[in-house]
């Protein structure tokens, strides 16, 4: 079975797609956590934050300042966001390809869960 997150990347499902470069793709969460709930993704599939080596810094790089440029556009960066990578499944990782949330427009309460 794809991997429905390289599927996305590929164009080859629907995803409301507001970021698109060469190394990430950034998409709205369909099932929303929050007022603003987006992910990050790499076009190179990772699998967990577990599968990640030095090669990778770059790209690592990359996710969080696309997810701090989404904060400042989404007008969530001065009251606050949240950042969230799940690794496994006592993590909450739910699908097996690297991914960075973005979650902004209300409090967030600590401790997460």
């Amino acid at each position: 079975m794809a991997c429905i997150f390289c599927s996305i990347a590929e164009g080859k499902i629907p995803a409301k797609i507001f970021h698109d470069d060469e190394h990430i793709v950034g998409f709205y969460d369909i099932h929303p956590q929050a007022p603003v709930h987006a992910l990050f993704i790499p076009r190179k599939h990772i699998s967990t934050l577990n599968d990640l080596d030095e090669n990778d810094a770059q790209l690592l790089a990359r996710l969080f300042l696309a997810a701090k440029e989404f904060a400042q556009r989404e007008g969530i960066a001065q009251s606050g966001y949240r950042l969230v990578m799940n690794c496994n499944s006592d993590g909450g990782q739910t699908v097996y390809h690297l991914h960075l949330h973005v979650l902004g427009g209300r409090w967030m309460k600590w401790p997460p869960g």
